[in-house]
């Protein structure tokens, strides 16, 4: 199954994760990884219609505008889909101090080393 031209937001797959997409934000200027979190229907159409990121609140069970209380909207430049239509790749221009909730700038600070223990990166 293929996005085409005339393909719309009803084709993407959210029955797969029980009507909810994972949605990855990338930003747009430096490639980072910033955060992953949920769309529902409802979150991609207010995305695409504000032009800012929302997601779904899978602890409050509410939608979700990315900032609304920290001031650290994602901006988005472009909506990508990946080939199955059940991920959405979000390129942003980040905006404020981060997109984590630490007030990092991405989600994604903490690695793994060989010995299996958490370190710090960013």
């Amino acid at each position: 199954m293929s996005l085409t031209a005339s393909s719309k937001i009803t084709e993407l797959d959210f029955a797969k994760g029980n009507g909810l997409i994972p949605a990855i934000a990338q930003d747009i200027k430096t490639g980072k990884v910033l955060m992953m979190a949920y769309m529902n229907e409802e979150a991609l159409r207010t995305t695409l219609n504000e032009g800012k990121a929302c997601y779904w609140s899978r602890s409050r069970k509410e939608l979700w505008r990315k900032g609304a209380t920290s001031g650290d909207f994602q901006v988005v430049r472009e909506v990508l889909v990946d080939c199955d239509l059940d991920t959405i790749l979000l390129l942003v221009d980040q905006q404020g101090d981060g997109a984590c909730h630490t007030k990092k700038w991405s989600c994604f600070f903490r690695r793994l080393n060989k010995e299996g223990a958490l370190e710090e990166i960013d």
